[in-house]
């Protein structure tokens, strides 16, 4: 008589009795799952990072802290104390909140125009690309063109004065000022506003509008209590990335005029230019507070960026 066991047995057919092979754990656990042809695209990304970002930084971290003769020092970060150095970060942080503020906010308004306004499609592609171009148009070029048109013999300073009468400069503006590098630099803060704060925009759904407007909100009520509050952690996090573009922006400030703006990137080129006045140790310590202080604004930018997703989602 066949036991209901073997009858069991025979229908799960032979059982594999042979050794199990164990899995080798991966060497390197959080590249598990990860194709090498990845990791090999990667590479010269990473390459380029260690050699013109990290080891510059590890450079200019010694050098802050080491006197002419290599010994240990705190007199270059002393330095950045002195009335003058301190001037001139209290001035480029100045320059750089405005020039992101007045971007952020022109910006917007130009992004939820191209975006929810009833402008036509082409004219949104055009403001896009044209965005991508700008952002990125900056230095010796962007500071010429400035020149040649709002300088004291621009284009159209000059076109001002013969057909309106209109001196600008005899007027109080002044291309070497505050608010003339203010203008310039809205030049590219603007665009690059554009560029990040059009997905948030593009994210934002209509039901939420269809909602509002069910019951009874009008556009201003949708605006300050679901549309602000959504875009605010985006629009402060992009506003902290503005600052940091603009506080960190050399050849531009530089090929404007070089005595003309007491500001940070000024002076440390005129610290490692190289000539008899130079000083290495004190051109190191003012580029370090410049890394910490773009440091902490990029910083800001991530950890809101992380709240604005999820809502966006």
């Amino acid at each position: 008589m066949t036991s209901v066991g073997s009858i069991a047995e025979k229908a799960a057919g032979p059982v594999d009795t042979g050794p199990a092979v164990a899995t080798q754990p991966s060497p390197l656990p959080f590249l598990r799952g990860v194709r090498i042809g990845d990791v090999l695209a990667i590479a010269p990304f990473a390459v380029f990072a260690v050699l013109f970002l990290l080891l510059p930084m590890s450079y200019l971290l010694i050098q802050a802290f080491q006197a002419q003769d290599g010994s240990f020092t705190l007199n270059n970060i002393a330095g950045l104390a002195t009335p003058r150095i301190a001037s001139a970060f209290w001035y480029s942080i100045r320059i750089s909140a405005a020039s992101a503020v007045l971007g952020a906010v022109v910006g917007l308004l130009m992004a939820l125009a191209i975006i929810r306004g009833g402008l036509p499609g082409w004219i949104g592609n055009i403001v896009m690309t044209f965005s991508g171009v700008a952002s990125n148009f900056a230095g010796i070029p962007l500071a010429f063109a400035f020149l040649a048109t709002l300088g004291r013999v621009g284009l159209i300073t000059v076109l001002a004065r013969q057909l309106f009468g209109i001196d600008l400069y005899r007027s109080g503006f002044n291309l070497l000022s505050f608010w003339g590098l203010t203008l310039t630099y809205l030049y590219f803060q603007i665009p690059l506003m554009i560029l990040i704060i059009a997905p948030a925009i593009h994210g934002m759904k209509k039901e939420w509008n269809e909602a509002a407007a069910t019951l009874g909100a009008t556009k201003w009520q949708f605006w300050r209590y679901v549309g602000l509050p959504v875009l605010w952690p985006n629009l402060l996090g992009t506003l902290s990335l503005l600052f940091a573009n603009a506080f960190g922006a050399v050849a531009t400030a530089y090929a404007l005029s070089t005595s003309a703006f007491n500001i940070v990137p000024i002076l440390l080129f005129a610290q490692i230019r190289g000539d008899v006045l130079g000083d290495r140790g004190l051109g190191a310590a003012l580029a370090l507070g410049m890394v910490v202080i773009t440091a902490l604004a990029n910083v800001i930018y991530l950890i809101v960026r992380v709240r604005s997703e999820r809502w966006l989602k």
